[in-house]
């Protein structure tokens, strides 16, 4: 979920002299084969990732690959995805559509499961629809395929995405992971969403990451704002009191990450800086990193006509903590706004 984030490992032995070769594999025939040795303590994953394509699930994989970590990428259009993951640049990883599937999650460390059609889009009752239908069926699906792998190849933990607009919007109240339900529509939609990742199997490590509003370059919310900033000569969107509680792309896929490998990351994560800000400030940041002023608001019909409902997004926020990842001591490399804006624009 790109504009208020739309997005998931852990090892099943303590670290022994041991090797594990399991059965024969058809498609995703690079399984698990893992050597431990007193002398490296860094165990190599198998990761399955859904919504790989996306503007998260890109620099995820980017990430992983380079940590020399086994990926699985699953995708409804292999087209697209060797495109993105080109085998040039990404050697060894493996491109699977929905009928492959299951070769892959069976046998996988973890699977991370960021699919779901993005909402920074115009809204109608069918995309409404498909906006739910896509992050409910394909985690679903996730769901189904590690609760039937036997013991064996099942994977140990699922990371998978959720987002914020959980909480519903308000400009005035605080959001931590404790905080119940909001009674819009993105409310609704996060709970059936998450309500389908915890059928998953008691036995695998679950993190739900409720994903904020993710900042990097080329792509996500900031890619929508910026041509209707300089538009509008850098104002605020809609009133500018909204709360925008912001993630840079960076930290969100380190927290991703980080749920992989870490045992004490499971249960609802907040993903979303510890600094949130009010709209308005927002733009100030942004116009002072761009030069240029930031004084007319855009009106809400703009964003209405561009948005249609799904401008509700943007011009009603909530203010979101990431109380969890503090409490797990999680390090955000951008912990304030105008940091963060520095470094995508510079």
């Amino acid at each position: 979920m790109e504009l208020f984030g739309a997005t998931a490992f852990s090892w099943t032995h303590s670290i022994s002299p041991s090797l594990h070769i399991p059965l024969p594999f058809s498609n995703c025939e690079t399984r698990r084969f893992r050597v431990w040795c007193s002398s490296d303590q860094t165990q190599k994953m198998t990761v399955s990732v859904t919504g790989a394509t996306g503007f998260i699930g890109r620099r995820l994989v980017q990430r992983l690959h380079a940590d020399n970590h086994h990926v699985r990428v699953l995708t409804r259009s292999r087209s697209k995805a060797e495109l993105i993951f080109p085998v040039k640049n990404f050697p060894g990883i493996v491109i699977a559509e929905e009928p492959e599937w299951k070769d892959c999650i069976h046998g996988s460390n973890g699977v991370v499961n960021l699919a779901g059609l993005p909402i920074s889009t115009r809204w109608s009752s069918e995309v409404k629809g498909e906006i739910k239908e896509s992050r409910v069926r394909v985690t679903s699906k996730v769901v189904d395929l590690i609760n039937d792998a036997p013991h064996a190849v099942r994977p140990t933990v699922l990371v998978s995405a959720t987002a914020v607009g959980y909480y519903g919007s308000s400009e005035t109240q605080v959001f931590d992971e404790q905080s119940p339900s909001g009674n819009d529509y993105l409310a609704e939609v996060c709970r059936e969403w998450e309500a389908t990742a915890l059928r998953v199997n008691k036995d695998v490590r679950l993190a739900l990451i409720r994903i904020g509003v993710v900042l990097g370059k080329d792509g996500g919310a900031l890619a929508k704002m910026i041509p209707l900033f300089m538009m509008f000569a850098g104002g605020p969107l809609g009133s500018g009191k909204q709360w925008f509680s912001w993630i840079h792309l960076d930290d969100i896929v380190n927290l991703i990450y980080e749920a992989l490998s870490n045992p004490s990351y499971k249960g609802v994560i907040n993903g979303t800086a510890p600094n949130p800000v009010r709209l308005t400030e927002m733009c100030e940041q942004l116009g002072n990193v761009m030069g240029r002023p930031s004084w007319l608001p855009v009106p809400d019909l703009a964003l209405k006509a561009v948005l249609g409902e799904g401008a509700s997004v943007v011009l009603e926020g909530q203010r979101v903590l990431p109380a969890r990842a503090k409490e797990l001591g999680f390090p955000f490399k951008y912990p304030y706004v105008k940091d963060a804006l520095k470094a995508i624009i510079s």
